[in-house]
């Protein structure tokens, strides 16, 4: 079955903060995320967990590693905009174009119509939704018991 996007999609982030906040939310971090985040603000591992992260519930009980959100439901590195863009976690970078998103014609809609940027902006081409999509569900978050092993790093 060929795919709806063969064409590509339309899509520009407009800032408008609605994947970063204003809903409730998670943005799971996985090592990867981690260190690049740790790199981007210069601080160790334990550091940057205790500023700016939390422990998060996830499937199969499952403990894994999330940045915290405020009260407002906004990400706690949004401020009028990604403060860590260039550092960003997969989860922000590879959205819209995650595997359930881009699964249907009729999915990608109803999720366009919360998201202004989607359906609009730059044309992305078959095979950049696919390498976002495999980076998305590659991504897997950082578990509590893992920690020990980033640590160390």
């Amino acid at each position: 079955m060929e795919s709806f996007y063969k064409d590509g999609l339309h899509f520009e982030c407009k800032r408008c903060s609605g994947c970063c906040g204003k809903t409730p939310g998670v943005v799971y971090l996985s090592k990867r995320d981690l260190l690049a985040l740790c790199n981007f603000y210069s601080m160790t591992p334990a550091a940057f967990i205790e500023k700016y992260c939390k422990w998060e519930m996830y499937y199969e009980g499952k403990t894994v590693l999330a940045l915290q959100s405020l009260k407002n439901n906004d990400c706690i590195l949004w401020k009028d905009g990604c403060m860590a863009y260039e550092a960003r976690p997969i989860q922000c970078s590879t959205y819209p174009f995650w595997d359930w998103i881009v699964r249907d014609k009729s999915m990608w809609d109803d999720c366009a119509s919360d998201c202004p940027g989607m359906n609009n902006g730059r044309l992305w081409t078959k095979e950049e939704i696919e390498k976002s999509s495999r980076l998305y569900e590659l991504n897997v978050p950082l578990q509590k018991d893992e920690l020990d092993a980033v640590s160390s790093v």
